[in-house]
């Protein structure tokens, strides 16, 4: 078993799979694993910088089909977290996403928060679409922040 992610870690590494790598990479760290898609898309820019659009906008489409996973399975998970009764907190987390709509998804892109919040949306029943346009211009917005931000504080690259 070792052998063969390790196989398949060296084909993904490879040039030729870089954007669908990114693609994967991104959509396994908008669901609620803890991992970053940022790195990647750093180093596929840094390698390859006239790749900038398409990478983001790869990474951009990736981490937003794996918002729409995890605001499925929030969907999904209603009816379980419907019978468990949460705190004073939990309520009013719930009533400001309620009021504010499809449009809290914005902060899909934030750490920690961003993809439960995608999940918190779907539970809510809030529509899909909406919560899938917010998703995806504050995923936009991150990665074109934090690509350009990365290459203009490491222009030269990272050395060890």
């Amino acid at each position: 078993m070792e052998a063969w992610i390790h196989d398949l870690l060296v084909q993904l590494a490879l040039p030729k799979f870089g954007l669908s790598t990114l693609f994967i990479i991104a959509f396994i760290s908008a669901t609620l694993l803890p991992m970053g898609s940022e790195p990647a898309l750093f180093g596929l820019v840094k390698l390859n910088p006239e790749l900038f659009w398409p990478a983001v906008l790869v990474a951009t489409a990736g981490n937003t089909l794996g918002g729409a996973v995890t605001w499925a399975m929030g969907l999904g998970s209603h009816e379980l977290v419907n019978k468990v009764r949460q705190s004073e907190t939990h309520v009013r987390a719930l009533a400001w996403l309620e009021r504010i709509g499809p449009k809290a998804c914005l902060l899909s892109w934030l750490p920690i928060i961003g993809d439960p919040l995608c999940a918190v949306a779907g539970w809510l029943k809030l529509p899909f679409w909406p919560c899938l346009l917010y998703m995806a211009i504050g995923k936009l917005a991150r990665y074109i922040t934090m690509t350009a931000a990365l290459l203009w504080l490491f222009p030269g690259g990272l050395n060890y």
